[in-house]
């Protein structure tokens, strides 16, 4: 698929089917993630998919959506905003960092027919503990992975008017 097409394609999911994701399909994910920038190439990231039930039961604890565990793999984005490269002003890059990587599982999961959902409205220590995910690691972005069980509706966004400034 064209690059272009993908990013016009990609969707935030919230339905899944139950059927499982292609083991191949979950590497050339994981393949694109890992090539996503980082500041200072700190890679202070790990992810985990997720397909116990009992951690998958444990994190829709944490975040509540009816479609949210239906997908059949969770990805829990870990990020440990002390190795991440800080700012002059001593801000963690972790997040966008963590950012540019998930951007790439979306982009790679409509890629390849696969739906996504990218979760921040969580409690991240609660969410972290359910997990059982060990510090420095911290749970910072969730999004469930899996074929849509419908198709998702029009897209709508600002015109490249109200988007874009003028050049000062």
């Amino acid at each position: 698929m064209d690059f272009y097409d993908v990013i016009a394609k990609r969707r935030s999911i919230r339905g899944y089917k139950s059927d499982a994701v292609p083991a191949e399909a979950l590497e050339r994910i994981k393949g694109a993630m890992v090539l996503a920038p980082s500041a200072c190439n700190r890679q202070p990231l790990k992810f985990v998919f997720v397909t116990n039930p009992d951690v998958k039961k444990a994190a829709a604890a944490c975040y509540s959506a009816p479609w949210f565990a239906e997908a059949p793999v969770i990805v829990l984005a870990c990020g440990d905003a002390d190795s991440a490269w800080h700012r002059f002003d001593g801000t963690s890059s972790v997040n966008i960092d963590l950012g540019i990587a998930m951007e790439h599982m979306v982009l790679a999961a409509a890629a390849e027919g696969l739906g996504t959902c990218w979760i921040c409205a969580f409690d991240t220590d609660a969410m972290t503990e359910a997990c059982g995910i060990e510090s420095p690691w911290k749970v910072l972005a969730v999004s469930p992975l899996g074929f849509a069980a419908t198709e998702p509706g029009k897209l709508t966004r600002k015109s490249n008017e109200e988007f874009f400034a003028e050049i000062c």
